[in-house]
């Protein structure tokens, strides 16, 4: 009595799910990553060659119309030259070891620049200038 399968066991693995899986992962992500626009001032910084690259968790820049704005987790806030002073004490008191970036763009007088750098001493904050990759 020869008893038979009916059923054969395939070896063989369709990878056409699998694929389909991952192209469909691939859109998603491409879909959603341009959806994610960072919170920034549009800045011409000046070039360099030394880059450091220290964790700040607020940064503080001046445009080339002079107009302050101040990022502190995400948030932007435009604010006057009087409050730069209150700002920079609200972050050394909620953030007491951070770094503030200062993103100023290079065409503003170096004047504009110190000045705020001078507040951010007297307030005992430690800063960081922002500086675009040198090109070569």
């Amino acid at each position: 009595m020869a008893l038979k399968r009916t059923n054969k066991v395939s070896a063989a693995f369709s990878m056409s799910s699998m694929t389909d899986i991952v192209f469909l992962l691939l859109i998603f992500f491409m879909v959603t990553s341009t959806l994610i626009a960072p919170n920034a001032i549009k800045v011409l910084l000046p070039q360099s060659n030394n880059q450091t690259s220290a964790k700040s968790g607020a940064s503080f820049s001046i445009t080339k119309d002079l107009k302050y704005f101040v990022n502190i987790d995400g948030k932007i806030k435009q604010i006057k030259f009087q409050d730069i002073e209150g700002a920079f004490q609200d972050i050394k008191t909620n953030m007491p070891e951070t770094y503030v970036a200062l993103h100023a763009d290079k065409s503003i007088v170096w004047d504009e620049v110190v000045k705020v750098i001078s507040i951010a001493k007297r307030n005992r904050l430690k800063m960081i200038i922002a500086t675009a990759p040198e090109r070569r």
